[in-house]
């Protein structure tokens, strides 16, 4: 872990600097242009905690700043594009959460049965609201947010097939990404430190083993239906205790070897939208398989107005159970989203995930307005009551917080 620093680009290794090599050179060497043109945000965000800190050096409240441009450039009548999307943030307390990423840098040729994608990229994989057990391909940026939504770019070639009968992915991830983790001053974050400079792998090659994975996704009448497998590094690590050259006892990352099979079902009936997914790993101490199930549905036009309101339920099970390096072994998440439909775009998520075996809760609020064209305001919440020792949100237990976020679009 670096400290001091004011500002710390993520990691990028030679298979980085080789995809953006690339990427450059497919840009450079292009005839015909078709459209280009630049777009992105710049946010202000502010937090405040309920709650004293567990640890001193940890503020009550935070400030700080993002910005995120996107390039965009096509070509060849639309068939081959760029893209290059940088990401920084500054932060007032955390030198770990001030930080720099490309979250994509990548050519795309596209022909009418296949698709052929070299670069840094971003890939979504999942349908479900409280967790993405199958999204296994971008490791989650740490210091973003609790939520694990926010991914670090991930190098890769990514060959597409696209049939009548579905499209098949074939991915080689060219180089892996270290999980970013708060530093003394960040919060919320665990309750002891997550030392990055004593990090461990299994493979010998480090962060650069070249990983591989494939999925196949098709829709079938109401059925949006994916099945995936990956093999190499897995994205979540096991923590081992060390002791700093201060004697402070910390947490080290080791980073398993795994296979991980998944499927993830989204059913649209009606008003009902009815999801799944699910996973079986092996590699990361004994093969387990965990599985998030639910549904979805929405009231459409509530009071005779524009608005719609969707409540939500879903199950999360993990095989380990108490073991579980994640909270969610046995939890249950009840949520509702309002959407106003109306010209500022303003839309409502809360949901609280509640513990089956315990008195554990972890309540989260998302709420969105546009103002204009070009300014949005955004707010967040969330909230843990009654976290017991053994539970993996032990650390969080006083790191209530409130979250405002103005953000600029051009």
């Amino acid at each position: 872990m670096m400290s001091g620093a004011y500002f710390k680009p993520n990691r990028l290794n030679r298979c980085h600097r080789v995809a953006a090599v690339v990427c450059c050179a497919s840009m450079l060497f292009a005839s015909g242009v078709h459209s280009a043109d630049w777009r992105g945000a710049a946010d202000l965000e502010f937090r405040w905690f309920a709650d004293d800190p567990l640890d001193p050096r940890q503020p009550s409240d935070n400030f700080s700043a993002s910005f995120e441009p996107e390039f965009n450039h096509s070509w060849n009548d639309g068939r081959d594009s760029f893209t290059f999307r940088p990401f920084v943030r500054i932060d007032q307390h955390d030198d770990e959460r001030t930080h720099g990423d490309i979250r994509e840098l990548a050519w795309i040729r596209a022909a009418d049965e296949w698709e052929l994608r070299v670069g840094i990229r971003k890939v979504f994989w999942g349908v479900t609201e409280g967790q993405h057990l199958v999204d296994i391909i971008n490791q989650t940026d740490g210091v973003e947010n609790l939520d694990g939504e926010d991914k670090l770019g991930q190098p890769m070639i990514n060959f597409a097939v696209i049939k009548d009968w579905g499209t098949l992915d074939f991915y080689a991830l060219t180089g892996f990404r270290e999980r970013t983790f708060a530093g003394a001053e960040g919060r919320p974050r665990s309750q002891l430190l997550v030392n990055t400079s004593a990090t461990t792998w299994e493979s010998d090659a480090e962060d650069s083993r070249i990983d591989l994975a494939l999925r196949y996704s098709h829709t079938v009448g109401d059925f949006d239906i994916g099945v995936s497998h990956f093999r190499g590094t897995s994205r979540d690590p096991r923590f081992n205790p060390v002791v700093s050259a201060t004697g402070e006892v910390q947490l080290a990352p080791h980073y398993d070897v795994i296979d991980q099979t998944g499927i993830d079902i989204q059913a649209t009936r009606d008003a009902w939208l009815w999801k799944l997914e699910a996973i079986r790993r092996s590699g990361q101490g004994d093969t387990y398989w965990a599985a998030t199930a639910g549904f979805e549905y929405t009231f459409f036009g509530i009071f005779d107005s524009a608005a719609d309101l969707g409540v939500l339920f879903e199950y999360l099970y993990d095989s380990r159970g108490a073991t579980a390096a994640t909270p969610f072994e046995d939890d249950v998440l009840v949520g509702a989203r309002l959407a106003l439909n109306d010209t500022q775009s303003t839309d409502l998520l809360f949901g609280v995930i509640v513990d089956a075996d315990g008195d554990a809760r972890s309540y989260s609020l998302e709420a969105s307005r546009r103002i204009g064209d070009r300014l949005k305001f955004s707010l967040e919440g969330r909230v843990f009551s009654g976290i017991s020792e053994n539970d993996a949100l032990y650390g969080f237990r006083q790191d209530d917080y409130l979250q405002l976020t103005f953000g600029w679009f051009f």
